[in-house]
């Protein structure tokens, strides 16, 4: 169960992604940034970060650019540990 909804997590965060890339092309209302970083927080850092390489979006800002990297990292170890327990 929990690594079903850390793989849909991660599928919404990669269709976020590309939701907000594609709005961004046609100048229409985004995704706020703060979204993006819930959707990474509650699970989907993996998916967000790929959507960001995949689709070349928010690969300019810092933050997004390092932040979501780590916090991808931190759920694979911390889903990992569960795992092993």
């Amino acid at each position: 169960m929990i690594l079903g909804a850390y793989i849909v997590m991660n599928l919404i965060g990669l269709i976020v992604m590309k939701l907000d890339k594609e709005r961004a092309k046609k100048h229409q209302y985004r995704i706020s940034e703060n979204t993006l970083w819930l959707v990474a927080i509650f699970g989907g850092a993996v998916g967000t970060t790929a959507g960001m390489q995949l689709f070349r979006h928010k690969t300019k800002h810092v933050n997004f650019k390092i932040g979501f990297p780590i916090l991808a990292v931190a759920e694979v170890i911390l889903l990992s540990y569960f795992f092993t327990l």
